[in-house]
């Protein structure tokens, strides 16, 4: 393992590798393996779903299109159970695949086709932020919303948001920065664990869903509001 590589408890973090390109697989594999990962493959939906199931992988990646289930269809029966961080591979300017993955709880996305190394950097900054655990048990209270980094939970007074692993990443960040305006750019870098692009949606997608999972405020507008040109703002009563 890289010296780079995130630090996994004692074992190597597992990856379920889900494309029906044999060929292109079997190179991302040999490549995830080298570098630490635990590799399990899958070259079609159902098998797919099965290896989910008997292995609970750390981690996915689901190229969207594919022969029976879709990767889309993937997604979406993997969500209904888990919340398993998952990485769509879609084709390069598939917009509409992408943002629907990001809408059913994708937690990022590589366009095709990407290098083995790209593709594990990002598997890499995924598992950083959704394993990352602090030893300290402080809270965040804005209002309603209560912060728990150390658990990885956000609660809107007694009840659990149920928040996909991006979703939960970026609403930490406003959180802790509440009232204050927050870059597109510090959401992505910190938020997904990438450089943010001028014309990447993403971030905007996983903040609309935010936006539906938390009550408005007392004047109807959204909690979460967009700033022109500048980023978002988490907004309290």
């Amino acid at each position: 393992m890289s010296e780079s590589s995130c630090k996994f408890s004692d074992r190597s973090p597992s990856v379920l590798l889900v494309d029906d390109d044999v060929d292109l697989v079997a190179l991302l594999r040999d490549y995830l393996a080298s570098d630490g990962f635990a590799v399990t493959v899958a070259h079609e939906g159902e098998s797919a779903l099965r290896r989910f199931a008997a292995q609970s992988p750390d981690i996915a990646v689901v190229d969207v299109m594919m022969p029976g289930f879709s990767g889309i269809e993937v997604l979406r029966r993997i969500r209904a159970r888990s919340s398993m961080p998952v990485l769509m591979l879609t084709a390069r300017g598939d917009d509409e695949s992408r943002i629907l993955g990001l809408e059913l709880g994708a937690d990022d996305y590589v366009a095709k086709p990407c290098t083995p190394r790209e593709l594990s950097a990002r598997l890499r900054a995924i598992l950083r932020r959704t394993q990352a655990r602090s030893s300290a048990p402080d809270s965040v209270r804005v209002g309603e919303l209560a912060l728990y980094s150390a658990q990885r939970r956000i609660m809107w007074g007694e009840k659990d948001l149920q928040l996909t692993n991006a979703e939960f990443n970026l609403l930490e960040l406003l959180i802790q920065n509440a009232g204050q305006v927050v870059s597109k750019t510090l959401l992505s870098e910190q938020g997904l664990g990438r450089p943010f692009q001028r014309y990447d949606r993403s971030i905007d997608v996983h903040l609309s869903s935010i936006r539906h999972k938390l009550p408005r405020l007392s004047d109807g507008r959204p909690r979460i509001q967009a700033v022109l040109r500048k980023g978002y703002q988490l907004l309290t009563d």
